[in-house]
């Protein structure tokens, strides 16, 4: 499947429903999130930077950095890749260059945010925005710079940490004027102002369900019915294996062995099974049609 085409699916996806994007820190995770069955994958920010560079979602990763990091993901799999691209690493200039840089790696669709740089994790207290007319010209930007017109700019804006939930709807209203192709409301505090935020905004949403912020755990089915068209679940996996790899290293450290976890384990064989490997070929040509 082509660049072009898999941007054109997720298009064709959202214009037909909700659609649920597991974020994924890596490509063999997005390997098994298309395995199960999702239709879409979501490339986390905050995943990259905390399992690849072991830092905190604070925009220290480059473009070049998420470009070659979302890139692997983007093409390990044959399903649209979303990625999170900051405040767009920089100014209107800088926004060109990323849009390019990022459907050159093979992306769907990314989001560019309204924080101040340097940006923090959208559940964190301390955010700023910037001037709507300054998140505008960076919109504009992204979109006159984008080669392949399917390549969605998703807007996403901080402002509801800063000020009333008002003058959050009136910055998407903004946003859509300068031709964003979707909205994202992040860090809305109640299934209320998911809601009503939708019955304002007529545009694909973007809903984050991310775990232990400012921002309540509603089902993609509820989401789907205020009429978000796209739930991302950034950090849900990532922070299940950190989890289950914390427990089994204190077991190894106390046993000396891990045989008790062996059942919990990926085989090998099920990994050669997820990267399309047979090991007895003659060479590994990449993955299958």
């Amino acid at each position: 499947m082509t660049k072009q085409t898999k941007a054109a699916q997720l298009r064709a996806l959202i214009a037909k429903g909700a659609v649920m994007l597991p974020g994924v820190p890596n490509a063999a995770m997005a390997r098994q999130v298309e395995r199960v069955g999702f239709e879409a994958v979501y490339v986390s920010g905050a995943g990259m930077a905390n399992a690849t560079a072991g830092v905190p979602d604070v925009g220290l990763l480059t473009l070049t950095e998420v470009a070659r990091l979302a890139g692997y993901i983007a093409t390990a799999v044959k399903i649209p890749a979303i990625v999170d691209a900051d405040t767009g690493f920089g100014g209107s200039e800088n926004v060109a260059r990323t849009i390019r840089e990022l459907e050159a790696a093979g992306l769907s669709g990314c989001h560019i945010e309204d924080q101040q740089f340097p940006k923090r994790c959208g559940h964190l207290f301390g955010k700023s925005t910037v001037d709507v007319e300054e998140m505008m010209e960076k919109i504009k930007t992204a979109v006159a710079a984008r080669i392949n017109p399917d390549f969605m700019i998703i807007a996403r804006t901080d402002a509801r940490a800063v000020e009333d939930f008002g003058r959050t709807v009136d910055r998407a209203q903004r946003y859509i004027e300068a031709g964003a192709d979707a909205i994202f409301p992040e860090a809305l505090q109640s299934a209320e102002e998911f809601r009503d935020f939708a019955g304002e905004i007529d545009l694909p949403l973007l809903a984050n369900m991310t775990e232990f912020g400012k921002t309540p755990l509603l089902s993609f089915t509820d989401l789907a019915g205020f009429g978000y068209r796209m739930v991302i679940f950034p950090q849900s996996a990532f922070r299940v294996s950190m989890k289950a790899t914390d427990e089994f290293l204190r077991t190894l450290k106390k046993s000396g062995t891990q045989k008790e976890w062996l059942d919990e384990m990926q085989t090998r064989q099920e990994l050669y099974e997820l990267l399309d490997y047979d090991p007895t070929a003659e060479k590994w040509l990449g993955w299958s049609d």
